[in-house]
């Protein structure tokens, strides 16, 4: 339509939700709940309509855990079902039509909890027609469609899609000075778990190490001291290296009890195989990294602190620098505040802007963040408090040094784009066109992608526990967010331009009784 108005949410028309634990030690938990079919107003040639958006839809979880040995052993596992209405053609090739996940975890503890293992194991599967099934295959979470992606079946004919994941965790994290874990995340290609849950990224093998090792003996210098080193790589499923890192620290309680932290880092060059959106993998530079903070005593009634944060790319690829303060202030027992403004800038010579006409075309990006978080909090009495939380955000990014993909896995960073020189991009009317080599038979254009983010989050929580266990909430949260074209970074001008933006306000009431 000309213009399209979409719910922001969808109506619940009934849920139910029950959890409880028996005196041998077994945990159970349901939930249920059934969502209402939805539309979106249109207006075309001054007509108006309505279409359906979301079916109806019915949503579980359910979940057992049983305690062995006084809570040292723990077997349990969760299974999660989403069943839509797809009587409407229009949303039948749009979304499965059905979503079925599980999963079993197992945990021992041994030595007074002196060391853990735990396994955990998922499977996936997802079912609906050819067309929606091929709109999850090329989805960024799985990107099936990639080229040189041929450990995957990229199939347009198939209707269901299955996937597996897990871990594997072991640490000692009891007595003695060293401490230690190793953890080994696997999520297999086909492996979707968008329909309740989250997984931002499927086919990934990821490996990390930690070894710790810890003084509590005061010095002269210090009350403790603790120095620790991770290691990580990642694999695809196609036993691809994608990268690999790692990086040592120490962080140390003064004798005047301040705390002091410091962190390097470095990661090697990586295959990314999601940044052109579907295309070819791409080998990118590594960076190094550097961290520092410092904190007062926070015995104090007012504790502030500092940190920042170095990371510079090789190749001068990439660089960010950022810095944060932390306030908290106590005046009594009962109230407690704190302020945490950060501001970072940062570039990347390696942003993606679009596809066209067979071209990847990347972009070096500059970008400004302002960020803040504000806490108040307020206890009159142990069963009730007041709670308020606030959060404004500005981003602006600005593009220049458009570039092209040449050969993306080439040995030499340079080797691998080609810079658009002045003579072959033009800027007019907020469009950029392009004229490789100067020729006109090779031109292309596209819109200047610049843009500004900026909003504003807040949420104010009452809870008062009227008998022990049962509890009312009554929360209020609203948003306040927007966008424009312009890159220019102006923090006054900005801040009060969220205010000028239409709140969403969204008052709650939770009730619950223990018995």
């Amino acid at each position: 339509g000309d213009y399209v108005k979409d719910p922001q949410n969808t109506r619940i028309l009934g849920a139910f939700k029950l959890t409880g634990k028996t005196k041998d030690g077994l945990s159970l938990g349901v939930m249920e709940s059934v969502t209402d079919r939805m539309y979106s107003m249109t207006t075309t040639n001054n007509v108006e309509d309505k279409v359906e958006s979301e079916p109806y839809t019915n949503y579980m979880v359910g979940s057992v855990m049983q305690d062995f040995d006084k809570g040292n052993t723990r077997f349990g596992g969760v299974i999660t079902a989403t069943n839509r209405d797809l009587s409407n053609p229009i949303l039948k090739d749009k979304l499965p039509g059905s979503a079925y996940t599980g999963g079993l975890r197992f945990e021992h503890n041994w030595k007074d909890r002196k060391y853990t293992l735990q396994i955990l194991a998922e499977f996936s599967e997802v079912n609906g027609t050819a067309p929606a099934m091929k709109l999850i295959q090329e989805s960024s979470v799985h990107y099936f469609q990639r080229p040189d992606a041929s450990y995957v079946k990229y199939d347009t004919t198939r209707t269901s899609l299955l996937g597996h994941g897990g871990s594997i965790n072991f640490m000692k994290m009891g007595s003695g000075h060293f401490r230690y874990l190793f953890w080994l995340n696997w999520r297999s290609p086909g492996l979707e778990l968008n329909d309740v849950g989250f997984i931002r990224k499927a086919d990934d093998i990821f490996q990390v190490a930690w070894l710790s090792y810890k003084l509590w003996e005061p010095t002269s210098i210090y009350r403790q001291l603790n120095i620790e080193s991770n290691q990580w790589t990642d694999w695809d499923f196609g036993g691809r290296n994608t990268f690999k890192g790692g990086n040592i620290g120490i962080n140390s309680q003064l004798k005047n009890y301040w705390w002091a932290n410091l962190y390097m880092g470095i990661d090697g060059s990586n295959i990314d195989n999601s940044i052109l959106r579907g295309g070819p993998s791409l080998k990118l530079p590594g960076d190094y990294n550097i961290n520092y903070s410092v904190s007062s005593d926070d015995r104090k009634k007012f504790v502030y602190g500092f940190f920042n944060a170095f990371s510079f790319g090789f190749n001068n690829v990439s660089q960010s620098i950022d810095y944060g303060i932390d306030l908290s202030y106590r005046p009594i027992d009962a109230i407690k505040i704190t302020l945490s403004p950060g501001f970072e800038t940062a570039y990347n010579n390696m942003q993606y802007v679009d596809k066209i006409s067979g071209r990847y075309i990347m972009a070096r990006i500059d970008q400004r963040m302002f960020r803040s978080s504000f806490r108040f909090e307020y206890y009159p009495r142990p069963n009730m408090s007041v709670q308020y939380y606030g959060q404004p955000f500005i981003f602006a990014g600005d593009y220049s040094n458009f570039k092209k993909v040449t050969n993306p896995m080439a040995s030499v960073y340079a080797d691998r784009i080609h810079i658009y020189g002045n003579n072959e991009v033009q800027l007019a009317n907020d469009t950029y066109t392009v004229m490789e080599n100067g020729n006109a038979s090779n031109q292309f254009s596209f819109d200047n992608p610049n843009f500004k983010s900026f909003a504003f989050l807040s949420n104010l929580v009452f809870r008062w526990e009227y008998i022990p266990g049962s509890t009312v909430y009554l929360v209020w949260s609203q948003n306040r967010g927007g966008s424009d074209k312009i890159a220019n970074f102006n923090f006054g001008k900005d801040f009060s331009n969220i205010y000028q933006v239409y709140p969403q306000d969204v008052f709650m009431i939770k009730f619950s009784y223990r018995f």
